[in-house]
């Protein structure tokens, strides 16, 4: 790997020392900057104070505060991407992993070369946090309520910011640029995880439910995200 113009850096998470040790050895080798913790408490600490951080790597099974408790809590504050470190392979599980806000995951055992492909393909579809593409290029979108900062990366309400998982704004925007248009749940997978995540599309409803939380005047009577039974979801009239 070449990095000519910007380091990448990358941040272990995982309470194996020999882990952590073996896998930054070659990173950096590969002209990737690493650093490493071995608890949840230690990377939230460093994560919250330390915007130099282009990647989390994040083990699930840890003693203490595990990695899905670490994912939940940096989703508060950062929209860092994260890949899963997890010898857990059940869909439930990956599932559930993405649904929290995580943006891959890799099972042990796993390969070097195939671990930092994951790398590379998470930080294509994530880095910089881009917007999905061909949206608007207008800095602002608004409608009624709702205003989405693409740059900034910022939905606002009424005025007031609202924090989403890099998936629930992907998610937002996509519906957002085309208003009126229904996206069915394959539509709304593959841009906001990639065409890799097909079979997965049942999760979207978890994102969608997660949205009218924050979103809707009533969760129960949702008027900003709308759904067309049988077909999928479109943006409403958020007035």
């Amino acid at each position: 790997m070449n990095h000519s113009t910007t380091t990448v850096n990358v941040l272990i998470v995982d309470d194996e020392q020999k882990m952590t040790s073996f896998i930054a050895s070659y990173l950096a080798n590969e002209g990737y900057g690493v650093r490493e913790v071995h608890s949840g408490a230690e990377a939230l600490r460093l994560l919250e104070t330390d915007g130099s951080i282009d990647l989390v790597l994040l083990d699930w099974m840890m003693p203490g505060m595990n990695g899905l408790d670490v994912c939940r809590r940096l989703r508060t504050f950062s929209d860092v991407p994260v890949l899963f470190l997890t010898a857990k392979s059940e869909e439930i599980d990956k599932l559930l992993g993405l649904e929290i806000g995580a943006d891959d995951f890799i099972t042990k055992p796993f390969s070097m070369r195939e671990l930092e492909a994951r790398i590379r393909v998470v930080l294509r579809r994530t880095v910089k946090r881009s917007a999905p593409p061909d949206v608007p290029e207008e800095p602002m979108w608004k409608r009624g309520r709702l205003s989405i900062d693409l740059p900034g990366h910022t939905v606002y309400l009424d005025g007031r910011p609202v924090a989403l998982t890099p998936t629930e704004f992907k998610i937002l925007v996509t519906l957002a640029k085309s208003p009126g248009r229904v996206f069915s749940r394959l539509d709304l997978l593959e841009i906001a995880l990639g065409e890799e995540y097909s079979g997965y599309e049942r999760t979207i409803d978890t994102h969608i439910r997660n949205l009218r939380k924050k979103l809707e005047r009533d969760f129960s009577s949702p008027e900003l995200i709308v759904t067309v039974h049988g077909i999928g979801y479109k943006l409403g009239d958020p007035q």
